[in-house]
């Protein structure tokens, strides 16, 4: 009974530091709520959260047609990523690489449109990797 119980307590354990590894790898750099028209939403990123290697958006709650994305560096420059993409009220992007490795990012520009005919509107989220 006790060796059955201390292989169930190693067991937790290692989902739970698995998810907080997880959870630690990306961080959430900021959401938008979609309007119902051709639109553009900017999330503002600050030094203090360092440098990143690779993005992630990922669109829930409605659908969402993304034409591109503007990031905005810290030293000034931008890198216009076109996205062209329909998203369900749950998906994502594949991974995207920043321009020159390890960026700062100062904010990011969407641009997109809906023809969604449900009452919900999708929310945009944009998460970092460090």
């Amino acid at each position: 009974m006790r060796k059955s119980s201390t292989i169930l307590s190693l067991m937790v354990l290692l989902v739970i530091g698995s998810s907080f590894t997880a959870i630690n790898s990306w961080e959430h750099l900021g959401s938008r709520t979609v309007n119902y028209k051709l639109d553009r939403d900017v999330i503002k990123v600050t030094a203090r959260e360092g440098g990143f290697t690779k993005l992630k958006v990922k669109v829930t709650g409605g659908s969402i047609n993304m034409h591109k994305m503007v990031v905005q560096y810290g030293n000034g420059k931008k890198d216009i990523i076109s996205l062209r993409h329909n998203f369900s009220k749950r998906s994502a992007t594949r991974l995207i690489d920043p321009e020159g490795g390890k960026r700062v990012i100062r904010d990011i520009t969407f641009f997109y449109d809906t023809k969604n005919l449900s009452k919900k509107r999708a929310k945009v989220h944009v998460f970092g990797k460090h």
